[in-house]
């Protein structure tokens, strides 16, 4: 696991030192760096620790020229090359500049800034949801043109087993969370065995919602509404939030192919890539 996140890390801060060279070439950077950066980009981009001669064929340079930069990168920290095989991979630089960089994103306010987007592409309200004590609850909520009737505000727990939030949460949160979250919100075990049945009843629905990487609601359990949910990662692959669109069924969307579904789904990858996740 500690491998796996490390090389997520790694190519993180790539990509992260890749849009800052896309930035230098618009304000007329320093081309030295430009070129220096494909070797950069040719790493993030392999599965493993490459050769000098692969390496300069990735980044499309002499093996001459790469090497002069690898040498460069070396000192600094961002590649380092293995005396033993020779080949050349990201450094300990790379990983403590991934790190600093992922502890600085916040990422209720990243997917707060996508939200005025999403509403408007849709044209329905959004809603943001973490893991709270008592389970998925809403911090964020962004109402449209187009009324709803429905109960939510800060603070508002949704249930795990019929809203679109809540089944997101459902399918990626952790046993321990749900465990946990099921145990704070029903005081005796008669209730507590309810909820777990309740939950295996949708298995094969929470099966569905991990392959598709979207939820949805249909009237139920506010009558009159719908909604999509999709779910947004970290750089480790952990479930951090939901980014949900919702609004009068008689006027949204709810098929899997709608024009919505397309607009969450893609806006959570949009936020779990800023936050470093590269998964699928």
């Amino acid at each position: 696991m500690l491998i796996t996140n490390s090389l997520k890390v790694n190519e993180f801060v790539i990509n992260k030192f890749h849009a800052s060279i896309l930035m230098a070439k618009i304000q007329r950077g320093i081309q030295s760096i430009d070129v220096g950066g494909r070797l950069l980009q040719a790493l993030t981009r392999s599965d493993g620790a490459m050769m000098l001669k692969e390496l300069a064929e990735a980044a499309d340079m002499p093996a001459a020229k790469a090497h002069a930069y690898l040498v460069s990168f070396c000192k600094l920290g961002l590649i380092e090359r293995d005396t033993v095989t020779g080949r050349y991979d990201l450094g300990p630089l790379a990983l403590e500049l991934g790190l600093v960089s992922l502890n600085r994103l916040d990422a209720v306010k990243i997917a707060t800034m996508e939200m005025a987007g999403l509403s408007a592409r849709t044209g329905h309200s959004t809603a943001i949801a973490v893991w709270g004590n008592y389970g998925p609850t809403i911090v964020r909520f962004e109402q449209s043109v187009r009324p709803i009737h429905v109960n939510m505000r800060t603070g508002t727990v949704m249930q795990l087993h019929q809203t679109a939030t809540g089944k997101v949460f459902a399918a990626f949160a952790t046993p321990a969370l749900i465990e946990g979250a099921i145990a704070a919100t029903t005081p005796t075990a008669a209730q507590r065995l309810e909820a777990k049945r309740a939950l295996a009843e949708i298995s094969d629905e929470l099966a569905a919602i991990r392959q598709r990487g979207l939820a949805r609601a249909q009237g139920s359990p506010v009558p009159g509404v719908s909604a999509f949910s999709a779910p947004v990662f970290d750089y480790a692959g952990e479930i951090v939030l939901a980014i949900t669109a919702l609004g009068p069924a008689a006027e949204f969307d709810a098929t899997w192919a709608s024009p919505i579904a397309k607009e969450v789904q893609a806006t959570g990858r949009a936020i779990s890539e800023r936050l470093g996740y590269r998964g699928s």
